[in-house]
């Protein structure tokens, strides 16, 4: 599966569609909230590395897509009982550009979804521990529960007396999907080291492969044809990849707030393109030549 990358053109009937939305002629579906995890990992070259999943082709929602852990916020996922360590509900609401309540739910849901995707946890006994493996058959167990939504991340922890790293997140992104399309996601993207020790595994019942690839290689595969991505995810890839090493990614990340970002319709030479972030056009003109 070849997706057009970024810039992309687009049919006239496509941009006659947004028109009607921007006119008010047709309604906007309302977006859920959800949350994605670059998580990283420092190459053979200390290059950084990204965790990728191949959608199943048969989601409804891109299939067949290679896409970051993620998914969107369970309605538990903004208990105030939660055990947490790191910045506070406050603090991440500064950060990623909306209130406490929402900023908790979506980083419990960051935390939650990439155990439920990767098998990694980003959890500890403590504020300074993280736990060490979570390859085990009991791990298994709760993972599945979590997933089914028949646990609760908060219960989920307080049985095993494990706190939310939230220090262990950076913030790095947020992509709210294009008014034309019928199922909407507001998307707020972090990055995570992947804790010494842990290891992911192919766990998500929602994905046909999973695959560690420099940042800059996925780009290139998928400039090549070789991998599907949606627009925001390449971009992650492009950007993350501009960088050394996974301390140079992080170093970025720190002080970094969203402004969520929703693709519009622009020129494009006589026809019509999505818009892309500003900071992130001089990466894809280079790409282009």
């Amino acid at each position: 599966m070849r997706i057009p990358l970024p810039p992309v053109p687009l049919p006239e009937n496509l941009v006659q569609t947004f028109r009607e939305y921007d006119d008010g002629t047709r309604e906007a579906a309302e977006p859920r909230n959800a949350a994605t995890v670059v998580l990283l990992r420092p190459g053979a070259d200390e290059a950084p590395e990204v965790y990728l999943l191949r959608r199943h082709v048969t989601m409804d929602f891109a299939g067949g897509m290679c896409v970051f852990p993620g998914g969107g916020v369970d309605p538990r996922d903004d208990d105030t009982t939660v055990a947490w360590a790191g910045p506070s509900p406050e603090e991440w609401a500064q950060r990623l550009g909306t209130d406490p309540d929402v900023a908790r739910a979506l980083v419990c849901a960051a935390v939650r979804e990439t155990f439920e995707e990767s098998g990694v946890l980003l959890a500890g006994e403590s504020a300074d521990t993280v736990v060490a493996d979570t390859t085990g058959a009991d791990w298994e167990a709760d993972r599945e529960a979590l997933e089914s939504r028949q646990l609760s991340m908060t219960d989920f922890l307080n049985r095993r007396g494990l706190v939310l790293r939230t220090d262990l997140l950076g913030t790095w992104a947020g992509w709210l999907t294009p008014v034309f399309e019928p199922k909407r996601y507001r998307t707020w993207f972090f990055v995570a080291l992947l804790p010494e020790g842990q290891r992911t595994r192919d766990v998500s019942t929602e994905s046909s492969e999973v695959v560690w690839l420099p940042a800059a290689a996925a780009a290139d595969q998928a400039d090549a044809g070789e991998l599907a991505m949606l627009p925001p995810t390449y971009l992650t890839c492009l950007e993350i990849g501009e960088h050394g090493s996974v301390e140079a990614v992080f170093a970025a990340a720190h002080g970094r707030t969203v402004e969520m970002f929703m693709p519009t319709v622009e020129p494009l030479g006589e026809g019509w393109t999505l818009s892309m972030p500003d900071e992130l056009r001089p990466l894809v003109a280079a790409r282009r030549g």
